[in-house]
This record gives C-alpha cells, structure tokens and sequence, in this order.
C-alpha cells in the first residue's frame, strides 16, 4: 500500500506543471518587428502548433528602438514573453537582471550545441550551460549596385575585392549637382546600422589593431594603426567625398533606392533587397587589405524567461528546440536570408556555394563576434568617435583616444561588478 502511495505521490510529481488532458497551454514569444523575420515565425509556429496541438504561440513583435525596454520591462513585472528573442550582444544585461534562465542540460546538450552549431554561439554558454540559441546567425558582406556599374562603364559582374579598388570605384560611381549636393553614393557610411562592425571587426583588424585584449576586459585599439583605420573610414566623406552620413536617411534605404553603389550589410538585407522591384545587385565577400580578411559575426537568439514556469515552461523549451532545428534553420535561410546557425546546414554545397548566400557563409570561417558588455552604449561611443572629427574637427587620433578611455571605463564599471 505504501509503495503504492509513493508511486502516485511520483507520478503527481512529474505530472505537476503539465496541462491537463484536454487542456492547451499557451506561450507568449516576442521578438522585434522585421517583415521577413515575422513571416519566418509566422510559419514556424504554425508547423510546431499542428505539431503539439496542445500548445499555442502567441507572437508578439515591437518596433526596434523599443523592444529591449519592453522586455526589460515586462519580465520583472511577471508579464511578457516566455520565450524571447533578443540580440547576443544584449546576454549580459539580461543575465544580470536574471531575466534568462538556464536550458536544461538534459533536453538542451552543451556537448551536441558545442559540436553542431557554430564557435561563435558558445558565447551563449555560463558556467557549462546554454541560455539561449540561434536560428541563424550573421556575418557582413559587400552589396554592389550592377545598373549603377554599368552607367559608370564598369563591368557589373566585377565587384571590387580590396579596399583600394573599392575606393576606386567608389569614386567613379558617385555622382553630386552642380552645388556640390550627394545624388549618387559610391559608398554608404552609416556608423548606426553595421558600419560599427567593419570598423571595430574589420578595419581595426587589417590595419594592424586590435580590438581589445583576449579577455576583453582592456580596449586594444587606440594605437597608430587603429587611427589609420579610424581615417580610412573617415576619408569617404572628408577626402574622397564619394559618402556623407546621413544620406538618404540610412545605409539601406540608400542602397535599396538605387542611390547608392556599394554598401556593407547583414545577410538579413536579402529578403528585402530581392523584393524592390528593379534593383539588380550582387553580393561578394568583404574587401581585403593587405592580403587580409576579417568579418564581423552576430546573431539573436531565443531564450527561456524567468517568467516561464512548469507547464509554460516545458512548452517554451519545445518551441524553443523546434525554431532551433536544422529543418527551422533552412526556412529561415528561405525567408529571411540570415544564414543557418548549424554548421551541417549552412555548409550545404547549394547554400555554401549561393551567389548570395555563399559570400556571407564563407564569411563566416574568419568572422569574430564582438564579446559586447553594453552593445547601445558601445555602439554610441563609435557613432561619438566619427561625430567628433566630422562635426568637431578633432583629428582621428585624439577621437580615438577619447573614445579609448570611454570604453575602457564602460568595461571596467562591467567587469568590477
């Protein structure tokens, strides 16, 4: 009688949090609002909902400049999504407001995520667990304009392949009134969209810098060959004036709109790029510079909230592993363009070898992912460093100092608590 006593208080007990029969449980999964990416989880949710008919998906997106205030807002309050999808750079401040919670290791296998997904998504492991995972991930590529080559009398399929020829073209292929007015960017600079990567990931890199020490605890980059990047990038606009910022807005609408020949961007961009009618452009891999390539990798991942508990949570952790999938990862690429997150997928001959999707998977092998303690507050210090010598006429080198010493106190305030 005992025994069966224990047997039913067991029972109860791995029953407990679990819908009853009948009964469905619904999940709350916010990500921000991105077209492709909503139609991608759009049809995601509706194969993992014929797949486990007793769980519901509510989606819920947010414009950009919003969504990380509401998460940060909502879940303390016991309110907002039980799975979330959120920007690597961001995992610090989450995990610090304990807005995350661990993937157990019993459904979630750190060894089988180590193995099957790339290096750069181990940043999501503390302490030998994983609190989120990618769909996709991402790496930059070089987009160039073929109408705009060929009205310069270029060849449309000869992208440029260095930073020299990349000038070079540039140059021939902008185009301003007779009142000195930008009409046709032969290169776009926008330090808020992914300019900020190919400065500090690429440009320091072939130049010579670094960007900060292997722990990333010291700012590596204020040095002689970091302040000949910084004027590299600068000389677009003061010296070659084939860019200014702020043209058309952003980097791509410019681009988008025809009105800019080369620009640097996200494979994220495809799905919108293919979809304007009339422009033709190609894709090819970064420029190098002195026989170097560098690329810059990122990704947003989804993660289990702290707000998720027993039957809610089991059910995230489902949907969690279903958009995580090989198969999700493959109509994510299809939708989105943002490149599997699993190397067996994207290292498919047919995805790896893609006119538009190769150049940013081959990226990939020599990509570094900025190890971001604040990603806004970093990203500002790089917008202020170009703002200083443009709008202030300070020289490149001292606005790299500046900004130096302003990051450098941002990671040690990090670091020390």
């Amino acid at each position: 009688m005992i025994g069966r006593i224990m047997a039913l208080i067991g029972a109860a007990l791995l029953l407990a949090g679990a819908p009853a029969r009948g009964q469905t449980v619904e999940i709350d999964y916010w990500q921000y609002f991105f077209k492709e990416r909503v139609e991608a989880i759009d049809a995601l949710i509706k194969q993992f909902e014929a797949a486990n008919p007793g769980i519901k998906v509510k989606h819920t997106t947010f414009p950009y400049a919003d969504y990380q205030t509401k998460v940060a807002a909502a879940i303390p309050a016991g309110e907002g999504p039980d799975v979330v999808q959120l920007y690597y750079g961001w995992l610090a401040q989450y995990m610090k407001a304990g807005l995350l919670q661990p993937l157990p290791t019993d459904r979630v296998d750190p060894a089988a995520i180590d193995r099957d997904f790339f290096p750069i998504v181990r940043n999501m492991k503390i302490d030998g667990k994983y609190y989120a995972l990618p769909t996709a991930v991402r790496s930059l590529a070089l987009f160039w304009n073929k109408k705009l080559f060929q009205e310069a009398g270029l060849d449309p399929n000869k992208p440029p392949q260095t930073l020299e020829e990349l000038v070079e073209i540039a140059r021939k292929t902008a185009k301003r009134d007779g009142g000195g007015n930008l009409l046709v960017g032969g290169m776009t600079v926008d330090l808020g969209m992914q300019d900020q990567h190919w400065v500090r990931e690429v440009l320091f890199r072939q130049f010579g810098a670094r960007p900060y020490s292997d722990d990333n605890k010291t700012v590596a980059y204020n040095t002689e060959a970091g302040a000949k990047a910084v004027a590299w990038y600068d000389s677009l606009v003061s010296k070659e004036k084939v860019s200014q910022f702020g043209f058309m807005t952003d980097q791509p609408t410019a681009f988008r709109s025809g009105k800019a020949a080369l620009t640097i961007d996200g494979s994220f961009r495809l799905g919108a790029f293919d979809g304007q009618r009339g422009l033709e452009y190609g894709v090819t891999e970064l420029p190098s510079y002195g026989g170097k390539r560098f690329n810059f990798a990122s990704y947003w991942v989804n993660g289990v909230t702290s707000k998720a508990k027993d039957a809610k949570r089991d059910a995230a952790i489902k949907f969690l592993q279903f958009v995580t999938s090989a198969d999700a990862m493959e109509l994510w690429l299809q939708k989105v363009g943002e490149l599997p997150a699993r190397v067996a997928v994207a290292s498919k001959d047919a995805n790896q070898n893609h006119p538009k999707y190769g150049p940013f998977i081959r990226g990939l092998a020599y990509a570094n992912a900025t190890d971001f303690v604040d990603e806004l507050g970093q990203r500002k210090i790089m917008i202020d460093l170009f703002d200083r010598i443009n709008l202030k006429g300070v020289s490149p080198a001292e606005s790299l100092r500046i900004a130096a010493e302003e990051e450098q106190k941002l990671l040690d305030g990090h670091y020390k608590k």
